[in-house]
């Protein structure tokens, strides 16, 4: 039976990744390694059977007795929240960095046969026209985006001097169910629904690439069947919307008005756009199901739905 782990699996993404495997590792035993900080929820996993350990990815023994005998560790371990990051950079710098070697080790020492470190356009910085392919230079420009670079050049270097068999993954915005209301969209959606104002950067022309949570999780699945050790993969997605764009979608979709929108100061060294090119994982199959419009809408309504999930939050 093949055996996974997967680190920071009580968070947004880690949990769609896990509950996802019901349908293409149906025999699978499933591990959960998560130190459930604000962002990570037990209730994410409701229903779905795995085995649950709570830890930190920088605790090296504990990763000593939870990494052997895994087949593959998929790392979404991390803090993510720009924000956050530019008033204290410590706690990134410590789990994104050296919570990822300390995985890396880990699963190197134990003999794992394969490792996808799960990671972020962000890394490349801003860029005004066309897009990144996988051999663009790494210019973060928030200390989160530092932290992500620095972990993903730590699994690129065990992958070359070790033989690590790892890849590494880069994303572009997420969205969807049971995201944790401080990212744009599970902000936007939760406010409107209460007749609460919502903030927005600066002008609003920042623009991002935004895809499904569950079209990410499919192309992370097909890097860990295929993906080539200490290679990088891009997963783009299927809609490049400008802030002000994406606030107005939410607002059709919530019923309310721009009234109810606050222009605020921008954020320090807030990065004017991200773009992939995700032609190499395309190569390999992969093709995005969830449109924008269609996944939007049944995210406002999950929200809508399910009130109990992020009233207290």
């Amino acid at each position: 039976m093949k055996t996974i782990l997967v680190t920071g699996g009580a968070g947004f993404i880690g949990s769609h990744f896990v509950r996802g495997l019901r349908d293409t590792d149906v025999d699978a035993g499933v591990t959960v390694l998560d130190k459930l900080t604000y962002a990570g929820n037990l209730a994410n996993l409701e229903g779905v059977r795995h085995t649950f350990v709570h830890g930190d990815i920088c605790d090296a023994d504990l990763l000593r007795e939870v990494v052997p005998g895994h087949d593959l560790v998929v790392n979404f371990a991390a803090e993510s929240h720009v924000d956050r990051s530019i008033e204290g950079a410590a706690e990134f710098v410590r789990t994104n960095v050296l919570g990822t070697q300390t995985l890396l080790q880990a699963c190197l020492d134990a003999g794992v046969p394969k490792v996808v470190q799960v990671s972020t356009d962000e890394v490349y910085g801003s860029i005004e026209v066309g897009s990144w392919d996988e051999s663009a230079p790494l210019r973060p420009r928030s200390p989160y985006a530092a932290a992500k670079a620095g972990g993903d050049l730590i699994a690129r270097s065990y992958a070359i001097t070790y033989g690590l068999d790892v890849s590494i993954t880069r994303c572009g915005n997420n969205y969807g169910p049971r995201q944790f209301p401080e990212k744009i969209i599970p902000l936007f959606i939760t406010n409107l629904l209460r007749g609460r104002k919502v903030p927005l950067y600066g002008d609003g022309g920042h623009v991002r690439d935004w895809i499904h949570v569950e079209d990410h999780c499919a192309g992370i699945r097909l890097v860990a069947d295929v993906g080539q050790p200490g290679e990088v993969y891009h997963i783009a997605g299927t809609a490049e919307l400008t802030n002000k764009e994406l606030t107005a979608r939410l607002l059709e979709a919530c019923g309310r008005g721009w009234d109810l929108v606050e222009h605020v100061e921008d954020r320090k060294g807030h990065d004017r756009r991200y773009s992939l090119d995700d032609g190499r994982l395309r190569a390999l199959g992969y093709d995005p199901a969830i449109g924008f419009e269609r996944g939007l809408r049944n995210t406002v309504q999950w929200y809508a739905d399910n009130r109990e999930w992020w009233a207290g939050l």
